[in-house]
């Protein structure tokens, strides 16, 4: 015994919040360890609240990855994921605001107002700092933006380069309440595996179609059968108009068939298990503005 009192543990949910594209979900990734939220360079990937769950020596730091916050909220889609970005915020230890070092936007404004709404307290994070190449140019947006709000913390960081991340889990943990961890080590997320399947279906749609794809596009798994190590998945791609589906499809199916084949080899790969996967593309109709239609292809807040 040398008298030391034990390390106490933390344990806390942390919003991470933001405008579109400022790369919330890289960063969720690359703290987590795993590929949980989609990740592209078009604005408004993320749909969903997810929840990712980073182990470190003496705490947990329990993520919750947003919607963008963004002002085009003409549609019921973008109204859903404003009102699941914001709500994010409801009964969180701590607010994560993640912005672009360097550049303030209009939807960084409204961002942090949801933060000074919501009343808890908040770290910001400048992200992409390896894109500043005059670092000296920072400090005087850096002296204008701590003046925004009583910040608890400033992490400069470059999500996708990995600089900077343990620094500011560090600083996350010694703004979380102490307490015993909520899951065991080897959980990474709430969100089941049919879930993540679904996501990592949209993904490949994503990586495969880049700006063609339409935005109004989501996927929706009809069968998901285990046999034994087999997985069945059976899938639609929803899109709004004909004219997208043939975009979806391609010549002959083979767009949809490279689609389907790397989804596949994708999930395989997260499951660690054979899957045989089915893909159809059909047309809905104005789906994304429909509020029912939302709630069956799981958009709840």
């Amino acid at each position: 015994m040398n008298g030391e009192a034990p390390i106490a543990f933390r344990v806390g949910t942390v919003a991470l919040v933001g405008r579109p594209n400022v790369g919330k979900s890289t960063l969720m990734n690359a703290i987590v360890g795993f590929g949980l939220s989609i990740v592209s360079r078009r604005p408004q990937t993320t749909r969903h609240r997810i929840l990712g769950i980073a182990h470190r020596e003496g705490g947990q730091i329990l993520f919750v990855d947003t919607p963008g916050m963004h002002g085009a909220a003409g549609r019921a889609m973008n109204r859903y994921m404003n009102r699941a970005a914001a709500g994010a915020l409801t009964g969180v230890d701590l607010a994560c605001l993640v912005c672009e070092a360097g550049v303030w936007k209009q939807d960084d404004e409204r961002a942090l107002r949801a933060v000074k709404d919501a009343g808890v307290p908040c770290v910001a994070v400048l992200n992409k700092v390896d894109k500043v190449k005059d670092k000296a140019s920072l400090l005087p947006w850096l002296k204008a933006f701590a003046e925004r709000h009583d910040f608890a913390a400033l992490v400069p960081v470059s999500a996708e380069k990995g600089v900077g991340l343990e620094d500011l889990s560090r600083t996350l943990l010694a703004h979380l309440p102490e307490g015993e961890p909520q899951y065991s080590e080897d959980d990474i997320t709430d969100r089941s595996e049919r879930f993540l399947v679904a996501e990592m279906i949209r993904e490949q749609l994503m990586r495969q179609l880049g700006e063609e794809l339409p935005y109004a596009s989501t996927v929706e798994i009809e069968q998901y059968r285990e046999e034994g190590r087999l997985l069945r998945v059976s899938a639609v791609i929803w899109v709004e108009r004909e004219g997208q589906k043939g975009i979806v499809v391609g010549a002959g199916g083979q767009q949809m068939r490279a689609i389907g084949q790397s989804a596949r080899m994708a999930i395989e790969r997260l499951l660690d298990r054979k899957v045989h996967l089915e893909l159809w593309c059909k047309v809905r109709e104005n789906w994304s503005d429909d509020e029912a239609q939302l709630r069956r292809f799981g958009y709840v807040d």
